[in-house]
């Protein structure tokens, strides 16, 4: 009964280990802090004595801070423990809200309609809370009128002002001409 007990631990070592913690036959300190499943210090002992006491619980042996003199084991259901770990970060990063970077492009001619409409999908972005990239591309002779995109940007940064704020002024690089604008924080 003994020896099928111990190849079920060593079983349940080698298919849970992790580098995060030390479990049942990795423990190799002479001397251990043990505590008790329902959380009691059972005081210092032997490494050997400690995973005894584990095994007649039918639970694991697992340092959970090595840090310390002596270091500090736990006995517990390891498997339970980490996938009750893995649902609390998939909690965790369901609630969370990656901010990302939309762009809008336009040209230096372009129409009031399409203005609108490039506006229109600006405040949808920024009412989801991600950034926005605006920027004007400037083709072949359309360079030589840069103030034109600037201008442009500006208007649209005016038209966003009730929503956004500009992160980054109009700046040229290269063929195109851009800026950043953020949403405005508000108490929701």
């Amino acid at each position: 009964m003994f020896i099928v007990r111990a190849c079920l631990i060593y079983w349940r070592c080698i298919g849970i280990s992790s580098n995060e913690h030390q479990i049942n036959d990795e423990i190799r300190d002479k001397e251990v802090r043990l505590i008790g499943e329902d959380g009691a210090q059972l005081g210092i002992m032997s490494s050997s004595e400690a995973l005894s006491h584990a095994i007649q619980r039918d639970l694991d042996l697992v340092k959970i801070a090595p840090g310390s003199n002596p270091p500090v084991c736990k006995i517990m259901d390891y498997g339970k423990f980490k996938f009750e770990q893995s649902k609390r970060e998939k909690e965790t990063k369901k609630n969370q809200h990656v901010v990302e970077v939309k762009e809008i492009r336009m040209s230096p001619g372009i129409g009031d309609n399409d203005f609108n409409v490039k506006l229109k999908s600006c405040l949808k972005f920024l009412n989801d809370g991600d950034r926005v990239k605006v920027s004007v591309r400037f083709r072949g002779r359309q360079m030589t009128h840069t103030e034109i995109g600037e201008q442009l940007l500006l208007r649209f940064a005016q038209a966003c002002s009730e929503y956004a704020v500009v992160n980054k002024e109009p700046k040229l690089e290269g063929r195109s001409m851009a800026m950043f604008l953020s949403p405005k924080t508000q108490a929701r």
